[in-house]
């Protein structure tokens, strides 16, 4: 069962290479293959590169990310993830709602990411937040013991 969070109670932060190892232990939970902590830095590191974590709780406890990179005035969302106990609570809402303002305070003007064509929950996530498809890579996300799934390019004039 999904835990429910206010979404007033999550604290964004802006994710510099510090973030690394917390950002690669969610990473690994949720992707194949995944990024260990010198690629997640390495990104981090780039000065092109919008990232956010998405904290909750007192101590503080990591629950979420999104990594993006700027390219003039388009971004790229190369990775977002929520712990698996906290999807679809409302914090990958918020995450992208964040990053969104924050790139419309950097005057860029799209967001492009791609998703799964089986993640039905991000599709659905994106679709509420004005994503529209404009292209697919076929049999994109090879997965083990199952059939490849299409990769969904998606962008956002914001």
């Amino acid at each position: 069962m999904t835990a429910k969070i206010d979404p007033r109670h999550i604290s964004l932060l802006l994710a510099g290479p510090d973030r690394a190892e917390e950002i690669a232990a969610l990473h690994v939970q949720l992707f194949q293959p995944p990024w260990d902590a010198a690629a997640v830095r390495a990104l981090l590191e780039h000065p092109a590169a919008a990232a956010y974590v998405a904290l909750i709780g007192n101590p503080k406890q990591t629950i979420g990310f999104v990594m993006s990179q700027i390219a003039g005035d388009e971004a790229e969302i190369l990775s977002i993830a929520v712990d698996p106990q906290l999807q679809r609570s409302g914090a990958g809402r918020t995450m992208m709602e964040g990053l969104i303002r924050a790139l419309r305070r950097a005057e860029i003007t799209r967001l492009f990411l791609e998703v799964a064509a089986d993640n039905e929950a991000a599709k659905a996530l994106y679709a509420k937040l004005g994503f529209k498809e404009i292209g697919r890579r076929k049999g994109y996300y090879e997965r083990p013991g199952a059939a490849a799934q299409d990769a969904i390019n998606l962008a956002l004039e914001i």
